[in-house]
């Protein structure tokens, strides 16, 4: 073998040791850059699927199975870097996706927040207690007749003749009235509360029925029924001929129990009750507010009464 044969095999041995440590560097940072996708990816993966488990997320992309469509090639090094680069290119695109979404959820939030506020102080002012309990819901009291002051113009032969059962008259026939709604006895106490409530209110004995309809909030304010009552609570002043009253109570029922089965009833009619009120702005605002936080997922019937409702307040 000739001196020049054997410096050329010396060389390509050389060329040959020195790629090694090349191919390992690179593959090395490589692996890297796969750990640190994969750090990022359950990071952003977390904030998107926050209730998924901490240890493992399910991809959404799948992987290319296609035949033919990848461009093979005979350096596998070379093929995994171009993978990589596409793994850190979707990144990218999921991460600005998310700060966008998130960005925009803040947004919403300040919004409906200021929303919130502003009623609360338009609704702050307090309810006064004029308000009688309506005969038939409580123990009825024995009515002793009146004590008369005598005065000196008035002489024992010349006294008035008395009329207890006259001055009685309209409370009894409101009395009968209401011993003519039948009270539900099932044994469900919350339930029986509410019927009894609702068969009032369908007697169109609405002081009655508002307060039987209080009492069953009052008692059960975290059963089921309760957003039954406090929304017909405020149809029952509503169709009494106080709205203010009626905002009010639907508003409260609203905020106090917003995944409540009549919270959307009682958002639409929040928006009646500020519309007979003559506030156009703030009945159109609680329309929209239904819109975005309900929508599609409402009831037919309520979306059905928000269309009328907005049409004829010109919302």
């Amino acid at each position: 073998m000739t001196k020049r044969h054997i410096t050329f095999l010396g060389t390509a041995a050389m060329a040959l040791v020195a790629m090694v440590p090349a191919a390992q560097a690179q593959e090395t940072g490589i692996d890297k850059r796969v750990e640190r996708l994969e750090k990022e990816m359950r990071a952003v993966q977390r904030s998107v699927f926050p209730g998924g488990a901490p240890a493992f997320f399910e991809g959404e992309i799948a992987p290319d199975n296609t035949p033919g469509a990848r461009v093979k090639t005979s350096a596998p090094v070379i093929d995994l870097t171009a993978r990589v680069d596409a793994l850190e290119a979707q990144l990218q695109s999921l991460t600005g996706q998310t700060e966008q979404n998130a960005f925009q959820l803040r947004e919403l939030e300040k919004q409906f927040t200021a929303y919130k506020t502003e009623m609360d102080k338009r609704f702050a002012a307090p309810t006064t207690g004029t308000e009688a309990t309506p005969a038939g819901l409580t123990p009825v009291p024995v009515v002793k007749p009146p004590v008369t002051t005598p005065t000196a113009a008035a002489t024992p032969a010349k006294k008035p003749v008395a009329k207890p059962a006259a001055a009685a008259t309209p409370d009894a026939a409101r009395l009968a009235l209401v011993k003519k709604v039948e009270i539900p006895a099932t044994g469900n106490d919350t339930k029986d509360g509410y019927d009894y409530g609702y068969r009032l209110w369908e007697a169109k004995l609405y002081p009655e029925a508002q307060a039987q309809l209080k009492q069953v909030v009052t008692k059960w304010p975290n059963s089921s029924q309760a957003s039954f009552a406090q929304n017909l609570l405020g149809r029952a002043y509503l169709d009494e001929g106080k709205p203010s009253l009626a905002a009010v109570a639907f508003y409260n029922n609203y905020k106090d129990r917003p995944s409540g089965a009549r919270a959307p009833h009682s958002l639409v009619y929040m928006g009646v009750a500020l519309d007979k009120l003559g506030r156009k702005a703030d009945a159109c605002k609680a329309f929209r507010e239904f819109d975005e936080v309900y929508g599609a997922k409402a009831p037919q019937d309520v979306r059905t009464d928000a269309a009328a409702a907005k049409t004829k307040a010109g919302c």
